[in-house]
């Protein structure tokens, strides 16, 4: 492993201080959420990608041989993943879920840059540390984007790819004007303002989720907020409203040669399963799966079946592998 490690940064501090405080209070949810949560933090680890250090959770028994890299969304970090990651693990799967730049416990971008290319290049920078070859990306929303952007340069290095609630986005001159501005007053105008959970939570089940969530889930989707840098969220928006990245997107798909998943919520009206099944059919190795009763938010909404479509598409790769070698 050619990765240096690095110290823990302040918003990690931060958020292990929080964590003792409510380790200090009776109630019986907050005791097993802080002990919970805590357990996970061990194996937290910091390296130094691009000039920024990025903090991502290694674990995994690994008895498989395979790693699986989790990309998370726009405006999450990498705990949206904590139920897949025990999951894949208990079935002998590494999984390597960091935080981009700006989110989670990673440090924000001095030079303040947020394009998926600079996201995208520092993915690269992370898997050459952690020497990762021949392995897995399952991403999540926004996470496609920059794991497209990755595949392009570094074909050779990834084994299968999985995307979730994510698609051919459709796109016209009016939308790429008015979303970004639209979205960037939601998000930080106002849901980022709040200092309690179930507005924000409201707001998430009304347009994102089609189930209920559990209530450490709606806790660890609020985090998100506090924890996301604002200029992250407003270049982002930009970014995946631009007609220019609209249309790349057919054909960074078309050019993979992998075995891709694409998994829509058939209530997602983000992204809907229509438009994730119109850029799967543009990918020679993808299959496109629409999971009922499902909004925008599988990895938090439905835990177990997004880890099970990952684990199953895994066992599936390996096994074409398997066969072209024999």
């Amino acid at each position: 492993m050619n990765a240096k490690q690095q110290r823990p940064t302040a918003k990690f501090y931060a958020y292990q201080e929080k964590l003792r405080e409510l380790s200090q209070k009776g109630e019986r949810g907050t005791l097993e959420r802080a002990a919970y949560e805590s357990e996970m933090m061990k194996a937290s680890c910091f390296l130094e990608v691009n000039g920024v250090v990025h903090h991502y959770h290694d674990s995994g028994p690994g008895f498989t041989g395979e790693t699986v890299l989790l990309v998370h969304g726009w405006d999450c970090w990498w705990m949206w993943w904590h139920h897949i990651i025990r999951f894949l693990n208990d079935r002998g799967i590494r999984t390597v879920a960091y935080d981009l730049k700006g989110h989670g416990w990673s440090d924000n971008d001095p030079r303040n840059d947020y394009s998926i290319s600079s996201f995208a290049k520092e993915l690269g920078m992370l898997a050459d540390a952690l020497d990762l070859e021949n392995f897995h990306i399952a991403a999540f929303s926004f996470g496609p984007f920059i794991a497209l952007q990755y595949a392009t340069h570094h074909p050779d290095k990834i084994r299968s790819m999985i995307f979730f609630n994510f698609g051919y986005l459709e796109n016209n001159s009016f939308v790429e004007k008015v979303a970004p501005a639209t979205l960037n007053f939601t998000f930080n105008n106002l849901l980022r303002k709040v200092t309690w959970w179930l507005p924000a939570y409201v707001f998430a089940r009304l347009v994102l989720a089609r189930n209920t969530v559990l209530f450490h889930d709606v806790l660890i989707g609020f985090e998100s907020l506090s924890l996301c840098a604002p200029e992250a969220i407003e270049q982002s928006t930009g970014q995946i409203t631009s007609m220019e990245v609209t249309e790349s997107m057919s054909g960074l798909v078309e050019a993979l040669q992998v075995p891709v998943l694409f998994v829509a919520g058939d209530g997602d009206s983000i992204m809907t399963p229509e438009n994730t099944a119109k850029l799967a059919g543009c990918c020679s190795k993808g299959v496109f799966v629409n999971v009922p009763d499902c909004g925008h938010l599988i990895t938090l909404e439905l835990p177990d079946t997004a880890a099970g479509l990952i684990y199953e598409h895994i066992r599936y790769s390996v096994s074409q592998d398997d066969l072209s070698a024999s």
